[in-house]
């Protein structure tokens, strides 16, 4: 029995450094700093849920939530790069990997995600 809990946990760990590392190699990772420098000349999309963007984002964002983004992928721009977040960093990670699998290369996720976020922002009325 327990030798079937150790391989349940190698495979788990396994599962997850794989899945860390492969999301490193096809998004840049950016600290708040690195962000602010590179996203006013970019596509700047908030991937959280419209009830989350309307109380507060990043000025400037556009609201293509992961759960619709598939469906919105001719919103965005592959020629450009795309500067993602969300509240922390999962989503954006997710979007990440399927605008990768949709040929789109320069993709950027804002570290620590909005909950981190101390920049302006903009609130919907």
């Amino acid at each position: 029995m327990l030798i079937y809990l150790i391989i349940i946990l190698v495979l788990l760990i396994g599962y997850y450094a794989f899945t860390y590392f492969r999301q490193r190699k096809i998004m840049n990772l950016l600290t708040q700093e690195q962000f602010i420098e590179g996203y006013r000349k970019a596509q700047l999309i908030d991937v959280r849920e419209p009830q989350e963007f309307d109380k507060g984002h990043i000025r400037g964002a556009r609201n293509i939530p992961l759960t619709q983004l598939k469906q919105s992928m001719s919103a965005i721009r592959p020629d450009k790069p795309v500067y993602l977040y969300c509240q922390n960093t999962s989503r954006s990670a997710r979007a990440a990997q399927i605008l990768h699998k949709n040929k789109y290369v320069d993709l950027n996720v804002l570290q620590g995600g909005f909950k981190k976020w101390t920049g302006k922002i903009d609130r919907k009325k």
